[in-house]
């Protein structure tokens, strides 16, 4: 059966929702879906948005069935609103930040190691599971409210962070398979669907906002990552359309990280009382402060906040302690640690390290986003003239006027101003790629972009063995800045040898300030700041009879499918022969 529905899915760091609207009606009636979710013991409610929160129950518990789901029988996880509210009860017990842990090359992602560094080590699942399990929720309430419209049959599209590395969306796109999705689901950069939520609000007004050769930055900060990404209005004989032309890096920098700054401030407070609290402890205060530091910083927030945390002693087992957090010490703190005044010159601060680090998420040496932001816009050589904020952390007026007065102090004889806000933060994303699945569909509006980064192959030099050294390795650009789906290339090069017959490993290398570099230049040196390494890919090509010593000259292909995979085929000169290897890239899909 042909889809019925367009559905967009925002998979965040704190909340998932979902967006859908009829394929064949108007965009303007995209709706939320209602999650039922337990929200307390045997209790179950509607909400608009999951917590992306999972509690792993206890044996009690699954006896007692007191969080029984709303759909299917499992009884050793509780998903959304209760998982939430226990993390700061039971933080051994709660997953939180899946979606981050995904992103973290330093461990293995398919293995159970959340909650991170729970002593209850079999109750652990994988980043990948957790993932997949928030999304069978959301596919599981979807089905309940459509039975006669099944999910596997919708156009679908799931949104991750810009900045994510190939493997994170990999690893992204397997829970989105386990959990259920159709085959033919796209993967969709976040701050673009926040675009895509802008342009359908404002209509064509949009056009009225932005002229040609203006760029419009969008500053995406959520939970867990800070997205910064730039589009820019061009000509198209007549019609002004949207290119991106800039992402940035991958920044493990948001509101969790607020939220850990006011525990902190909290355990001094906490100190001063005599209370020394355990690491336990400390990890519920982090819970804790999640919603303090929401409540503290909204429109009309208290001037205090009375933040509690279990008691451990013996006196207080069973029960809480707790301070008082004024409002204006707690915005202070938070303006001054991530969105500090800075030069527009400013870059992030590399702090000495220790030799030895306890392993864990790799966030941000620097948290100050606005020093981030100032490297972004150098490297980039850009001129913003708008902004359009999204994330969780922007619910906040005060630090969205912080960050616009930043960028107004650096350009203040043309200083950026907003478009047309979001309604609603917390369902953009979403909202912003059902419309995109809607406008794919109906041949709307679209941004282009391809390849938002350049793109190498390591290529091991030859030469005389030295003792105890690897050979160095140049980089030879396979995909330049910009290359559209869709598309191939034929690489220029010559006296490339491809191993055969053995297992080997193949190292990739990306560049998001080297966007002239042009397929077949080889660069024999770079430094960390313009080119990083992505993850390898170790595999086994066939040999032939007639290789020679395991070694067979080939030139590359670069091809980028219509969903947004590379290709790189390595071709045997005047004759039938290649080998493919495929290393996803999709930074968009445009």
């Amino acid at each position: 059966m042909p889809a019925q529905y367009v559905i967009g899915i925002d998979l965040g760091t704190t909340n998932c929702v979902l967006a859908s609207a009829p394929l064949n009606g108007n965009a303007a009636e995209i709706t939320l879906l209602d999650i039922p979710q337990l929200v307390a013991e045997n209790t179950v409610e509607s909400r608009a948005a999951l917590p992306s929160f999972l509690y792993l129950t206890s044996q009690t518990e699954r006896e007692q069935q007191v969080f029984a789901a709303p759909f299917r029988s499992d009884l050793d996880v509780a998903v959304g609103v209760v998982a939430a509210a226990r993390s700061a009860e039971m933080p051994e017990q709660t997953i939180s930040a899946a979606k981050s842990w995904l992103s973290h090359s330093g461990v293995d992602r398919t293995k159970p190691i959340l909650p991170w560094q729970s002593s209850q080590t079999e109750m652990q699942m994988s980043p990948v599971e957790a993932s997949q399990r928030l999304l069978q929720h959301l596919i599981d309430a979807w089905q309940q409210q459509h039975p006669d419209c099944n999910f596997t049959e919708q156009s679908v599209v799931l949104t991750v962070p810009a900045s994510f590395d190939p493997v994170a969306r990999e690893l992204t796109a397997k829970a989105a398979a386990g959990a259920g999705f159709p085959a033919d689901f796209v993967l969709l950069e976040e701050p673009q669907a926040a675009a895509y939520a802008w342009l359908l609000s404002a209509g064509d007004d949009w056009r009225k906002t932005l002229q040609p050769g203006e760029q419009i930055l969008i500053c995406d900060i959520g939970g867990g990552t800070t997205d910064l990404t730039l589009l820019e209005a061009s000509d198209d004989d007549g019609d002004l359309t949207l290119n991106r032309v800039a992402v940035g890096n991958h920044l493990l920098v948001g509101g969790d990280n607020m939220d850990l700054a006011l525990a902190h401030h909290c355990a001094n407070l906490f100190a001063e009382q005599g209370v020394n609290l355990d690491p336990w402890q400390t990890v519920s205060l982090w819970h804790s402060c999640r919603s303090a530091k929401e409540r503290l910083l909204g429109q009309d927030g208290p001037e205090t906040c009375s933040i509690a945390v279990p008691g451990r002693s013996s006196r207080l087992i069973g029960g809480m302690v707790s301070v008082d957090v004024d409002r204006t010490a707690a915005t202070q703190l938070l303006l001054e640690g991530f969105f500090p005044v800075v030069d527009a010159e400013a870059t992030p601060v590399r702090n000495p390290r220790s030799g030895f680090r306890e392993l864990g998420l790799p966030w941000e040496q620097d948290t100050g986003i606005t020093r981030h932001l100032a490297a972004f816009l150098q490297a980039s050589a850009s001129t913003v003239r708008h902004v359009l904020f999204n994330g969780g952390v922007f619910r906040s007026e005060v630090l969205q006027q912080r960050l616009l007065e930043q960028l107004q102090k650096w350009t203040p004889e043309t200083p950026p101003q907003p478009v047309q806000p979001q309604t609603d933060l917390d369902s953009a994303v979403a909202r912003g790629a059902c419309f995109y699945a809607w406008t794919r569909s109906n041949n709307g509006i679209r941004i282009r972009g391809g390849a938002p980064r350049s793109y190498y192959v390591g290529i091991e030099t030859s030469g005389l063995a030295v003792p105890g050294m690897a050979r160095p390795l140049k980089a030879l650009c396979v995909v330049p800045h910009g290359m559209e789906e869709g598309t191939q290339i034929d690489v220029p090069s010559t006296g490339i040898g491809l191993i055969v017959g053995e297992t080997t490993q193949f190292r990739f290398f990306s560049s998001a300030v080297r966007t002239q570099d042009t397929p077949g230049q080889i660069l024999p040196r770079w430094s960390a700041e313009e080119i990083g390494e992505t993850n390898s890919l170790q595999a086994k090509l066939n040999a032939q009879e007639d290789s020679d010593d395991g070694w067979i000259p080939v030139e590359f292909r670069s091809v980028i499918t219509e969903l947004g995979v590379f290709e790189l085929w390595c071709v045997c000169p005047n004759t039938d022969r290649s080998w493919k290897l495929e290393f996803s890239i999709r930074e968009v899909d445009s």
